[in-house]
């Protein structure tokens, strides 16, 4: 009983409080949106990316930190306290939550290894070392059954290069396009995405529909250096988009062209419109305000950690009973 009234507080708590964040979350994301748009493509992408997983992480950091740990101290094992109906409906929700991420998350693995495996039957080679002077990764050249230009893996990415992609561009429209994929490489944007499938919750698809939109542009601007580039890419997400009819890139892929179809016309035109301007860091997070915060939190954590626990205890007993 002791075991099963412990498990019942802790998936309560984490219920809770991933349920309260999530919401605020995807309420407040488009002021969120609207702040990260005066910065940086790459500072909003990433500053949408913490927004929408920071739920997750926090629910799961103060369960396993503070619900857990009190539970553990303060709960007497000897006791014939029973768990009422509230706290074991939430517990249930709390593990089917955790259940739904993770299914979702390995079944987003199992369809991007499907999909990889589809690819890599029509292979004919690898790439020149001229390709992979621009592309620090591998390049492998496909038939039709792949999307023109796309990226794959998280432990081991790759680029998938259609053949009709390769014929249709110019080499400095490929290279543009390459540095575009390699970007999302290197900033494991695949990754990213089964985080967001591991973390599922409802109403989070604006919010990550928006860092989808942004990834790309943040992309984009780490692909190009000055205007020559920049019309190299936009001529190349034009061939390519009139190459085959745009489809949903693959789960947990990224292709350099995809839908919606506005999304890709706006890049076009924010390319063809590109200033000149040097872009911001694409990872630059606001470290200095981050760092601050982290240490200002930490310092109150260690000091009032014991007070902290007993009541958190108070609370989950009221919860209990």
């Amino acid at each position: 009983m002791y075991a099963l009234r412990g498990v019942a507080v802790s998936f309560s708590v984490f219920f809770i409080l991933y349920g309260v964040i999530s919401i605020a979350a995807s309420i407040f994301w488009h002021n969120v949106w609207s702040y990260g748009r005066k910065h940086s493509a790459g500072y909003c992408s990433n500053l949408l990316f913490v927004f929408r997983i920071t739920p997750f992480i926090v629910a799961l950091v103060a369960t396993l930190s503070f619900a857990v740990p009190s539970f553990l101290l303060f709960e007497p094992r000897a006791t014939e306290e029973s768990v009422g109906a509230p706290v074991v409906a939430l517990a249930c929700c709390g593990i089917i939550t955790l259940l739904f991420g993770i299914w979702n998350a390995v079944n987003a693995l199992l369809q991007a290894s499907r999909t990889t495996a589809r690819w890599s039957k029509d292979t004919f080679g690898t790439c020149s070392p001229a390709i992979h002077s621009v592309a620090p990764i591998t390049v492998i050249r496909v038939s039709a059954t792949a999307p023109p230009l796309a990226a794959s893996g998280i432990l081991w990415p790759r680029v998938w290069l259609s053949r009709a992609a390769e014929s249709v561009l110019s080499e400095r429209e490929l290279h543009s396009a390459l540095r575009h994929e390699v970007f999302h490489v290197q900033r494991r944007d695949n990754l990213r995405k089964l985080l967001f499938r591991l973390a599922a919750f409802p109403g989070m698809t604006a919010l990550e529909s928006a860092w989808r939109e942004i990834s790309e542009m943040a992309a984009d601007d780490a692909a190009v250096s000055n205007a020559s580039e920049a019309l190299d890419l936009a001529a190349a997400l034009i061939k390519l988009s009139r190459l085959s009819p745009l489809q949903p890139a693959a789960e947990l892929t990224t292709a350099l062209v995809q839908r919606p179809a506005e999304s890709v016309n706006a890049r076009i035109e924010r390319l063809l419109a590109w200033n000149g301007q040097p872009q911001s860091a694409a990872n630059e997070y606001p470290q200095k305000y981050c760092l601050g915060i982290a240490a200002a939190t930490l310092t109150v954590i260690t000091v009032t950690y014991f007070q902290l626990l007993v009541r958190i205890h108070t609370a989950t007993e009221w919860l209990v009973r």
